[in-house]
């Protein structure tokens, strides 16, 4: 029964998702926002939801807590979040989705990687330096919400002047649907993605107890995929409607806010800050996440015209390879990570 369940978690967010990545094209379109800025946002933070619920569960709810878990989540999440590049470039046919995608994705990637430098950062000196907290809060992971909010801002400023011949050709896509509409829509859209999407993170974790895996193994990998469902769906939508800043822009959101979880996570963990609470064993993710961003900026910067491997680009290639040994390095730790 609850294999079922699962199942009609994913069927709903399949097509709940298909259309958010359109009625989000649509409010694109009609607020003159742009598709990188309602990706980066307003897409990223309904299909972040998950995350958010599960690894705050797993430090709030969960007897005893879990950080472990917790952040195990958001960084598996982040993991599989930019595979997902790999399978747009495979869906891609013509040529590398990344070529077709805008240079300034590359400032979404590298407050990313400045982001998760800071959260690696926290654990690495959690465990050396039991001061670095306010109270019960580690300053870390303040400063991981000081940071996004910064980033967010900075992005906004340059998105929000920012108006190509494009996207002015394109500006009568949707002009049979009022905005009305496309707003409501796209509420109800939001609203049975979020709803499934947080009733697939308690259906992974009891999927969790029930198989008896590690905690850490479990959290990175099998839920950061199932809470990862509604990026996946969504992108993949948003490339085949041809949005495909929409769907570069939500993957690479979604990682920012993952990690700005952490924030959230912290005040409701009980036990002192939950950077310091971790295994080390986290910081392979990290690094993998950080190798994983920079293949992207190398891959939007280059700008090749075919790809490499006929079906596959190289660094899509090299980003499944990566979430392959992060993977495989998560699980032959998963033992001293429960």
């Amino acid at each position: 029964m609850i294999w079922f369940k699962f199942v009609l978690c994913l069927a709903i967010i399949l097509f709940a998702g298909t259309k958010l990545a359109r009625y989000g094209d649509a409010i694109a379109e009609k607020t003159g926002l742009g598709r990188i800025w309602i990706g980066l946002v307003l897409l990223a933070a309904i299909t972040t939801m998950p995350e958010l619920v599960t690894s705050m569960s797993s430090v709030a709810l969960v007897r005893p807590p879990s950080p472990d878990l917790a952040l195990g989540t958001l960084f598996g999440s982040c993991l599989f979040n930019l595979s997902i590049l790999a399978l747009l470039d495979i869906l891609h046919r013509s040529t590398p989705v990344l070529t077709e995608a805008s240079l300034r994705h590359t400032a979404s990637a590298g407050w990313g990687i400045l982001l998760i430098a800071i959260a690696a950062g926290g654990i690495l000196a959690g465990a050396r330096f039991s001061g670095l907290a306010l109270g019960r809060m580690g300053v870390p992971s303040i400063i991981i919400l000081v940071v996004y909010l910064v980033g967010m801002r900075q992005m906004f400023l340059s998105e929000r002047g920012h108006q190509s011949a494009t996207a002015k050709a394109d500006s009568l896509q949707y002009k049979e649907i009022p905005a009305k509409t496309a707003y409501l829509r796209f509420a109800l859209a939001a609203a049975a993605i979020i709803a499934a999407g947080i009733w697939l993170s308690f259906i992974g974790n009891k999927i969790a107890e029930t198989t008896g895996w590690g905690a850490s193994f479990v959290g990175s990998l099998f839920l950061a995929i199932a809470t990862s469902a509604p990026e996946l769906v969504v992108a993949t939508t948003a490339l085949r409607i041809g949005a495909i800043d929409m769907a570069v822009a939500d993957v690479l959101g979604a990682n920012m806010l993952d990690i700005t979880v952490i924030f959230p996570v912290d005040v409701f963990y009980s036990k002192g800050a939950v950077l310091s609470s971790v295994s080390s064993g986290h910081l392979i993710t990290a690094a993998v996440v950080v190798v994983m961003n920079l293949l992207v900026i190398a891959g939007l910067k280059f700008r090749q015209r075919r790809k490499t491997f006929i079906v596959i680009s190289w660094y899509a290639l090299a980003l499944i390879g990566l979430y392959i040994f992060g993977a495989y390095a998560l699980f032959t730790s998963g033992t001293s990570l429960g």
